[in-house]
């Protein structure tokens, strides 16, 4: 390309499609190394520097100075100390005679430009939607393909809703209005990407923030959101004024506000309830009208013991499990319903097991381990703290209280050196996968805490808990599970 060409070309591109110069100069310089590279060998690492006043170009190719005495040491990508100057490891440009392009060369060149263009294009339109990722914009359908619906969201960008993320059900024609929650996605080769989404939890909370004043006043707020499209979702809300009940708010007068939502969501049933900062209450919210009888917390594991009566069963559970699972999308806790009689009996086996502990660990007798237990201590620390007045009914000298209470603190002590010795094994077992600290949390918290636990899994729990591709989730339980075999 001539220089007075190239000015032409940026000027032009810059005037229509309103991108920066510079960034049409860099699609160019890429252009014409990428055409220019099939005159070298494929391994050859090229650049082009051209002249923002003149539109004059120079080609350069860069080797990286590596030990000549190497058995990796490659003509085309490497060069010697000697040869460069340079010290082992650093790269030695040298320039090169511009490439005189014949037809192919330049269509190819006008090829890649057209390619960076068109991405610098979209980024330019992606910083302008920056601001609304994750809210609710609205558009018109511009056409329907088998996979996706391609919306005109302004006069002169577009998003993509694919059909998996519609709700069950949803059909839309060419010209129909359209809401939907937008999304800037990063996507491999492609770069950012505009896309819609009806189906995700945003959807329920960006409608509830147009129908209720109070959430965009900060006097309510929406504290999370779980959702099966199409079908119920639950939203935890909490006020920041006491005289204002955040339920009855998002309600509205005879339901209108929650049936405006309900309606835009093809009539979705919601639940709205009350957030709690204590997980156990807010349980016990998300689950109402059913009754809890009790709960059974497990922090390691962040699972709940959930006991109801038979009449609530069902009730608690809902249809296809769907109440529970929506419940504990929302407290972020894996939840077990059980019976009464269930609880009851657990409770039975956990006071057998913590009573041969007792016995066992503090050195005392079927009565006094009995009467221990009878009294609501349910740990050692619990026994280790408690007061001596509390033992002096079954205990008759201090001396025994002080050593029971001692022997406590050493029993919870190993305890925990156990979980402590445990918990590292395993982060060291999750490691082996090549996991980095904050998968290995997010598994964590699923209960997932070992090699054993990952290779159990699905392809699809997996990627529900991490962010991970098909392939690689694959790869990865494969791993967990090479030492069944070995």
């Amino acid at each position: 390309m001539e220089s007075n060409e190239i000015l032409a070309v940026v000027d032009s591109v810059s005037t229509e499609k309103g991108i920066d110069k510079d960034l049409i100069f860099k699609a160019i310089e890429v252009a014409i190394a990428s055409a220019s590279q099939r005159h070298f060998h494929e391994d050859a690492d090229l650049y082009v520097e051209i002249n923002r006043d003149t539109g004059a170009y120079t080609t350069h190719r860069n080797w990286i100075v590596f030990d000549e005495l190497n058995d990796e040491f490659h003509h085309e990508t490497h060069v010697s100390k000697e040869d460069s100057g340079l010290d082992i490891g650093e790269t030695y440009s040298k320039e090169q005679d511009n490439v005189v392009f014949g037809r192919i060369e330049t269509q190819a060149a006008r090829q890649v430009m057209l390619q960076k263009v068109r991405e610098a294009e979209r980024e330019k339109i992606v910083d302008q939607f920056r601001s609304q990722n994750n809210k609710l914009v609205s558009g018109s359908v511009k056409r329907v393909t088998r996979d996706n619906i391609i919306v005109d969201i302004t006069h002169e960008a577009e998003a993509l809703l694919p059909r998996d993320r519609l709700m069950p059900g949803e059909i839309y024609k060419i010209n129909d209005r359209i809401r939907a929650v937008l999304q800037i996605v990063e996507v491999e080769g492609r770069g950012p990407q505009l896309l819609l989404n009806r189906s995700c939890p945003e959807m329920v909370t960006e409608l509830f923030s147009i129908e209720v004043p109070e959430i965009n006043e900060d006097v309510i707020e929406i504290r999370g959101v779980a959702r099966d499209a199409g079908s119920r979702s639950k939203i935890a809300v909490k006020t920041n004024d006491g005289r204002i009940d955040p339920v009855g708010a998002c309600v509205g007068m005879r339901g209108s506000r929650v049936q405006a939502v309900s309606s835009e969501l093809g009539n979705e049933r919601i639940d709205i309830i009350i957030y709690d900062d204590n997980p156990a209450q807010l349980v016990i919210n998300a689950l109402s009208p059913a009754k809890v009888e009790s709960i059974v917390m497990d922090e390691d594991s962040r699972s709940m013991d959930i006991a109801v009566n038979d009449d609530n069963l069902a009730l608690a559970i809902g249809s296809r499990g769907q109440n529970i699972r929506l419940a504990s999308k929302l407290v972020g806790w894996d939840l077990n319903i059980i019976s009464n009689e269930e609880a009851e009996a657990k409770v039975k086996v956990d006071e057998t097991e913590f009573l041969a502990k007792i016995i066992d660990s503090l050195g005392v007798t079927d009565e006094i381990a009995e009467n221990i237990i009878s009294i609501g201590l349910s740990t050692f620390d619990e026994i280790a703290y408690a007061s001596d007045e509390t033992f002096k009914e079954f205990i008759n000298s201090d001396e025994e209280i002080k050593r029971v209470k001692s022997a406590s603190e050493d029993a919870a002590l190993m305890e925990a050196m156990g979980v402590i010795t445990e918990e590292e094994d395993n982060v060291e077992s999750l490691t082996d996968l090549n996991l980095d600290d904050e998968n290995i949390l997010k598994l964590s918290n699923k209960g997932i805490k070992n090699k054993d636990d990952l290779a159990e899994l699905s392809i699809d729990e997996l990627q529900e808990i991490i962010e991970i591709s098909e392939d690689d989730a694959s790869k990865m339980i494969m791993k967990a599970r090479e030492h069944w075999f070995n």
